[in-house]
């Protein structure tokens, strides 16, 4: 009988494992959701190709409100400093005052995207919708 019990014991013992097939199975179904998410997956952003200051012609109108951005950052409304912060209240009052003009905002190659970006954003709250981006001229 204990010859028995013992031989049972080491057949218990070899028997004994880690199986790997359902964590494979698992890693496999994690690694296809993964696979199938990445394709249905949206990229969010805004692309904005700023036109090089050489292939722009000189046509500025007249009949426009001139928004500057220099490569520093700075804001220019209508030839007076104005914080990022103000840009509406500055187009609110140029608009009533001339309410057929556009926005020229015109921008060097080395101003900062989110500013842009900011500054259109704060026109179009002002009411302006015609809103335009033009090339600076280029500090190099």
């Amino acid at each position: 009988m204990r010859l028995r019990n013992r031989r049972m014991s080491e057949a218990n013992v070899e028997e004994t494992g880690i199986d790997l097939a359902p964590m494979l199975d698992f890693v496999l179904n994690l690694l296809i959701f993964f696979i199938i998410t990445a394709v249905f997956m949206k990229e969010v952003g805004i692309t904005v190709s700023r036109p090089n200051a050489s292939s722009s012609t000189e046509k500025k109108e007249s009949s426009s409100i001139v928004i500057v951005i220099n490569d520093a950052g700075d804001i220019v409304v209508d030839k007076k400093l104005t914080d990022e912060r103000s840009v509406r209240a500055a187009i609110e009052r140029l608009h009533a005052q001339r309410p057929e003009d556009a926005v020229v905002v015109v921008t060097e190659s080395g101003a900062p995207t989110g500013i842009l970006v900011s500054v259109i954003d704060q026109v179009r709250q002002g009411g302006v919708m015609a809103v335009s981006i033009a090339p600076g001229e280029s500090s190099t």
